[in-house]
């Protein structure tokens, strides 16, 4: 439930958002995304966050990462770290979990709705102080892949849960053929 004066938040969880798109079978347009959450509330901020490559001449992710940059979205990026596991596979590194809790939490006092775009159950924490600061918080994943998207427990702790296949319609577009293009949220993992 969205109410038209409410000051509202968008935090997007760039990788989790991905694959919840991805397992659903539709991209996101981010600018209907974020017209969409201008029409339900008084949209204050939509912050956007990655973790980004730093030693690829082309990462998939920065045009993305541009386009939203210069269309009315706050980008939170950090240079993910590469490493190598104990099978000699290479692995990266960027978790954004950590900046996007700071975020929420020092805007809180000036918002009445928070969106989360992300099922990752690290975030029940936030969501239960958020709460307690008088904040509503909605989350936005999904239960209808096998296995769901988003965590029981911050399903169940969020205000309101948002089935990402219920805003195809209305944020969705037909994937990119993207055959010879790797996932560009590897790094984010």
């Amino acid at each position: 439930m969205f109410y038209k004066d409410e000051r509202l938040a968008l935090f997007i969880d760039g990788s989790n958002l991905y694959a919840a798109a991805k397992s659903l079978g539709f991209d996101i347009d981010y600018k209907l995304l974020r017209t969409e959450f201008m029409r339900r509330g008084k949209l204050l901020r939509a912050f956007y966050y990655t973790a980004l490559l730093d030693n690829e001449e082309y990462s998939p992710i920065r045009p993305l990462v541009d386009w939203l940059n210069y269309n009315g979205f706050t980008m939170v990026t950090k240079t993910a770290k590469e490493y190598t596991d104990s099978q000699g596979r290479r692995k990266v590194k960027g978790n954004m979990d950590i900046e996007l809790t700071v975020n929420a939490m020092e805007l809180a006092p000036h918002v009445d709705h928070i969106v989360l775009f992300s099922g990752d159950g690290d975030y029940k924490p936030l969501v239960e102080s958020l709460q307690r600061q008088g904040v509503r918080v909605s989350v936005v994943s999904t239960i209808r892949t096998q296995p769901p998207m988003i965590s029981d427990e911050l399903r169940r702790q969020a205000d309101n849960f948002i089935e990402l296949e219920g805003l195809r319609d209305v944020v969705g577009r037909p994937p990119k053929d993207d055959d010879d293009m790797s996932n560009p949220y590897a790094a984010d993992e």
